[in-house]
């Protein structure tokens, strides 16, 4: 069985909201069917508003707003958007949701709280660390595990996204 491997870590900057929105739009963009993104942080670190961004530039219609008390939120975009909010379920209870389902289907999952379900998350998959530097500012760290994953780290990298 081939060995995954975790991709270096890279943080980027962003001093307001228009700058997670380009960050977002860019994934939601690149994104493909089986796409999976785990998101986590501080409570109002902007979690959610980074998905309303990834699903708004993946062309997803209407409200996105966090699935807290739902878990899964569906909607139709160029690829189905999963939008899940585990931060009510245990890991246990995670295990009954079927999220292998939508992980391995033709959406994009995007996951926040998802340091609670890490066991269940797929081996390859990009993580989002966001955390509040100021009143709208935020630090991204995101990180690939696997492919395509780490390419599109890299490729952000090349492009001057990243600022370490």
């Amino acid at each position: 069985m081939e060995q995954i491997q975790n991709g270096k870590p890279f943080v980027y900057t962003s001093l307001r909201p228009e700058d997670t929105e380009r960050l977002a739009a860019w994934l939601a963009k690149t994104a493909v069917p089986g796409t999976v993104i785990g998101l986590d942080g501080d409570l109002g670190a902007g979690k959610t508003a980074f998905s309303q961004f990834f699903a708004k530039h993946l062309g997803v219609k209407g409200v996105v707003n966090s699935p807290t008390f739902t878990i899964i939120k569906e909607y139709e975009g160029r690829l189905p958007f999963y939008h899940m909010d585990v931060y009510r379920v245990s890991l246990e209870e995670a295990e009954d949701l079927g999220l292998d389902e939508y992980f391995y289907g033709s959406g994009v999952s995007l996951v926040e709280w998802s340091q609670i379900v890490r066991e269940l998350l797929p081996e390859r998959h990009l993580h989002l660390y966001i955390e509040t530097t100021g009143e709208t500012a935020r630090k991204i760290t995101v990180q690939g595990f696997g492919e395509p994953y780490e390419a599109w780290c890299e490729s952000l990298k090349q492009n001057g996204v990243f600022t370490e």
